[in-house]
């Protein structure tokens, strides 16, 4: 099973760190190391279904079919990936079961620890580690965000 764990330590309170991290449109800032020009359709609340987009040339949407397991606002966030989107449609991958994408905020001192933690189904690949650079990057971005 794959298990993948990044961390950064941001001079300001999870309530700043939450919204800079999920707010439509600081989330589209801190994550296009990952995808330029991604968004997001849903509600980061327990039970709600979320989509992970982004137009392609043609202006069709793909990404991601997931589903927010556990939400605890400015402490916890845990996204469970269903599916793709691919042409404008959903499509169920079994192969995604289980995989996880959780994101912990601790205050320490007047700052927060953002700790992430990728869980999935397979081995660590090389496509997983060429991804620690693109996490170092986007939680660089949210930092900066979060600390102005």
């Amino acid at each position: 099973m794959l298990n993948q764990q990044y961390s950064i330590v941001i001079n300001a309170p999870p309530k700043k760190v939450w919204h800079s991290m999920l707010d439509p449109d600081t989330y589209q800032i801190w994550t296009a190391p990952f995808m330029p020009g991604s968004f997001y359709e849903g509600k980061w609340e327990t039970g709600s279904k979320i989509l992970f987009l982004v137009e392609d040339k043609k202006g069709m949407m793909s990404g991601m079919v997931s589903k927010i397991k556990e939400s605890r606002p400015y402490e916890f966030v845990s996204i469970e990936h269903k599916g793709v989107v691919e042409d404008g449609k959903e499509k169920e991958i079994e192969e995604l079961a289980g995989s996880l994408e959780n994101y912990t905020l601790k205050e320490i001192d007047g700052k927060t620890e953002v700790i992430v933690d990728l869980r999935g189904p397979g081995e660590i690949d090389e496509e997983w580690q060429q991804e620690e650079d693109i996490w170092s990057q986007a939680l660089q971005i949210l930092k900066e965000m979060a600390e102005k």
